[in-house]
């Protein structure tokens, strides 16, 4: 019985690991393919980490935040959310004192026709557009690091997986090992046979 109870449990730990190889295998799929992707996907907007006079310009936080990268191509996750939260909303926030794209849309909305057609009324609705523009790039390079950051984890669960793999392995052959052993113990010694 207890043979037959040892065998069960490595068959089914051997079983277990191998559908967490498979997911490890696809799972590593997944990272790499995700890194690839966002890599592909920024480089080819050809754009340059702020360095020198561009970062001087910018608030004390905001050029910390984008040292590290000065002057590198912009191509992975961490590099396009400093860029997005460092260095567009920084402008952003300079240009607008602070307001919203929802705060200057409404301003402008609620102009006249004729106060839309003054000089102020174009200020502000250039401001309008310029806003919109930098939330629409911000939003692209924040879902390349969203995407970057599931790339990383699916990483780091793929070589999860493959520990578990090879723990349960380890532990179900360890267990045939054991069931197999018990098997030759508690085989019955055949009694001589008395005529």
């Amino acid at each position: 019985m207890r043979s037959a109870l040892d065998r069960l449990v490595s068959w089914t730990g051997l079983a277990l690991a191998l559908v967490l190889l498979v997911a490890g295998g696809l799972l590593t799929w997944a990272s790499v393919f995700i890194g690839d992707q966002v890599q592909q996907q920024l480089s080819a907007q050809d754009i340059v980490m702020p360095e020198g006079e561009a970062l001087s310009s910018l608030p004390e936080e905001d050029a910390a935040a984008l040292e590290e990268y000065a002057g590198s191509p912009l191509d992975s996750g961490p590099e396009a959310r400093a860029y997005a939260d460092h260095y567009i909303l920084a402008h952003m926030n300079a240009a607008s004192e602070g307001r919203t794209y929802s705060e200057v849309s409404g301003e402008f909305l609620s102009l006249s026709d004729e106060e839309k057609a003054s000089e102020e009324g174009q200020a502000l609705g250039q401001l309008r557009q310029t806003l919109f523009m930098g939330n629409t790039l911000r939003g692209l390079l924040l879902y390349g690091f969203a995407f970057a950051t599931v790339g990383t984890i699916a990483g780091i669960a793929a070589v999860t997986a493959f520990v578990a793999a090879a723990a349960l392995l380890f532990l179900a052959l360890l267990g045939l090992r054991h069931a197999r052993q018990v098997t030759t113990v508690q085989a019955p010694i055949a009694q001589p046979v008395t005529v």
